[in-house]
């Protein structure tokens, strides 16, 4: 055997696994589907612009080691989240805060004056438990909020009414008294200077890499290659989906070069949160790093229904695919000296953070065994 490991999936959780590993003395295969190394967190560079080509990625933790982590591998900007939405044209910051209740409500000044005007709009809901995602948000936020800036991003992200969409989905919104747009709450927040490649690249470069490689088309050569496999690709796609499809939500991403335009939006995220626009946002990417230069880049993301051959981005974790994920976890821990991981393996979405504290403790049993 060539390899200790034999990583399925440049991306994030494979390349910190593989990066540490390697430092440890394992010598590591990584190999992907793609043309490129990065997964969903790489970046093309179009025009000079950093191009997030797989949607918006903004990396924030409140784990001060995490955050340590990461800067050892690149220089993080001081970018702070903070979307507009746009609902016919009328345009509202996130996450939801006193900005945004004075400009709904013209009868709202103060915090007291949003807190009321969105208790008495709960109040529609009599203290009924929610039964399904409506019910959820108008119990968090109220009724003019859900239409406005809820429903319609909604019902485009997971293709279903929000009537007949469970309630967990939105456990929680986000809801400010205060006049701040940062979306995010953790102490840490940032984009690597010179995009996210910079971070892969580095974590890569004492490992064997081979791009355009289908795993699974020829996985008994590549399992005689090495004492172990880490596969961080498609659970279900792993065994051949024999236990039946478990369900995600893929995306289309329409990228245009403006050549003529410096500045398109003025933000790097516009959410379109009615339903007669069929995007749910547009990213300016140059704004993610404050780039000067002539022209810009714009990405119209579609959220649409995966189906075989598409690439999956969000696993929809309701009951009856969790039920079926743990059946194909159950197949997994059968597996010889195959582990599992990732979004995909793991039928999970994680935020970045969380991802490479994944990886780091699956690292961490490796090296105990």
């Amino acid at each position: 055997m060539k390899y200790d490991y034999v990583i399925v999936g440049a991306g994030l959780f494979g390349a910190c696994f593989a990066y540490e590993m390697t430092k440890s003395g394992h010598k590591c295969l990584v190999i992907d589907r793609r043309s490129h190394v990065g997964g969903n967190i790489y970046c093309e560079n179009v025009h000079g612009i950093h191009v997030h080509k797989y949607g918006a990625h903004i990396f924030h933790t409140s784990d001060k080691k995490v955050w340590e982590y990461m800067n050892q591998f690149c220089e993080f900007n001081n970018y702070i989240n903070s979307p507009i939405a746009n609902y016919h044209d009328e345009l509202y910051n996130m996450p939801f805060n006193m900005n945004t209740f004075t400009k709904l409500w013209d009868d709202v000044i103060t915090p007291e004056d949003a807190k009321k005007k969105i208790e008495g709009q709960k109040s529609e809901l009599n203290g009924k438990n929610p039964e399904n995602l409506e019910e959820q948000a108008i119990s968090l936020v109220g009724r003019d909020i859900y239409e406005k800036l809820v429903k319609g991003y909604t019902e485009k992200q997971w293709g279903k009414d929000c009537k007949d969409l469970p309630a967990f989905i939105i456990k929680r919104l986000p809801v400010r008294f205060t006049f701040n747009n940062n979306y995010f709450n953790d102490r840490y927040q940032g984009i690597p200077v010179g995009g996210y490649n910079v971070i892969i690249d580095k974590m890569l470069k004492d490992c064997d890499v081979l791009l355009n490689v289908d795993y699974l088309k020829d996985k008994e050569k590549y399992n005689k290659m090495a004492k172990k496999v880490l596969y961080t690709g498609m659970i279900d796609e792993y065994f051949a989906y024999q236990l039946g499809h478990l369900e995600y939500r893929s995306l289309k991403f329409e990228t245009e070069y403006i050549s003529d335009c410096d500045n398109y939006q003025g933000n790097a995220v516009v959410n379109y949160t009615h339903t007669e626009t069929p995007y749910t946002r547009v990213i300016e990417h140059k704004h993610f790093e404050f780039q000067e230069c002539p022209g810009t880049v714009i990405t119209r993301e579609y959220p649409v229904t995966w189906e075989e051959g598409m690439e999956a981005y969000y696993p929809l974790n309701d009951e009856k695919n969790n039920e079926l994920f743990m059946k194909y976890q159950k197949l997994a821990l059968q597996e010889e000296n195959v582990l599992f991981g990732g979004r995909l393996g793991n039928y999970k979405y994680y935020d970045m953070d969380k991802v490479v504290l994944a990886a780091l403790e699956l690292v961490e049993k490796e090296k105990a065994l």
